[in-house]
């Protein structure tokens, strides 16, 4: 069983000028969490396009102000879309940095258990987020089916929850399933440097710090069918996996992360 973190050893084990900046990153990303997703509620009735636009820009002023630089790489990658996208999560940090820094309108899927919270939840609904029950397996995959992608892709963790040392967890088929039947390409994304700058369990404590996300080569799903939903899910963990070890060079250079086929 591996040992709970402990967010005072995150504390007590660096320079007290840096333990004033987690406590003034704390109070930013708390207050910009509630303050922009307030506005963004407000904004969602007057113009749509112009709340994906504010939300996604104080994402990434939210990164800038708590010091975290973000390099990204292999968005040329991307069409118009719809996708699916499939990031490695390893901190509450990747969510800003992907609806900062991916282009388009990405809608998330969330822990159903979330949309009951009072501010994040109305946020939640108002732009369309994606719940989605984690105790429940069957009527998870069976909501995504459901989905209808015109004009936004969907963000949806494999893992299904953060990674608490960093280390790629299992991946669930819900994802997989979902773009097969959607008929839309899969991206693998990958989300790195997020761990060490926002554990999990570390309470909102971030660091300065620089993150990384790598979009790797959208995959085809026209023509496969739900018999085809683990090989895919096996094959965008192995391209995830490769890049999480290999470090951003091979990505910086343009290699696609082994590409195999279905």
């Amino acid at each position: 069983m591996s040992t709970p973190f402990d967010s005072s050893t995150l504390v007590d084990a660096i320079a007290p000028p840096t333990r004033f900046r987690i406590f003034l990153n704390r109070l930013i990303f708390r207050s910009m969490l509630f303050s922009s997703g307030l506005i963004a509620i407000a904004l969602y009735q007057f113009s749509r396009p112009l709340s994906w636009r504010f939300a996604k820009l104080q994402a990434r002023n939210l990164l800038r102000l708590c010091g975290v630089r973000v390099r990204v790489r292999g968005v040329e990658r991307l069409g118009p879309g719809p996708y699916v996208f499939t990031p490695n999560h390893q901190s509450h940090l990747d969510i800003a940095v992907l609806l900062g820094f991916l282009p388009g309108i990405n809608r998330f899927g969330t822990k159903r258990e979330v949309f009951a919270e009072p501010i994040l939840g109305a946020v939640l609904r108002t732009m369309g987020m994606i719940p989605i029950d984690r105790d429940d397996s069957p009527a998870a995959i069976e909501r995504l089916r459901r989905l209808e992608l015109r004009g936004f892709s969907a963000i949806i963790f494999p893992e299904g929850t953060r990674s608490r040392d960093g280390a790629l967890l299992p991946f669930k088929k819900g994802a997989f399933v979902t773009a097969i039947q959607l008929g839309v390409p899969i991206v693998p994304i990958v989300c790195k440097g997020t761990h060490e700058l926002m554990p999990k369990g570390s309470y909102l404590s971030i660091l300065p710090g620089a993150a990384e996300l790598v979009v790797l080569e959208p995959i085809p799903t026209a023509g496969m069918t739900y018999d085809d939903r683990d090989r895919l899910r096996d094959l965008v963990r192995d391209r995830i996996s490769e890049v999480l070890e290999c470090g951003s060079e091979a990505a910086a250079l343009g290699w696609d992360g082994g590409r195999g086929e279905i």
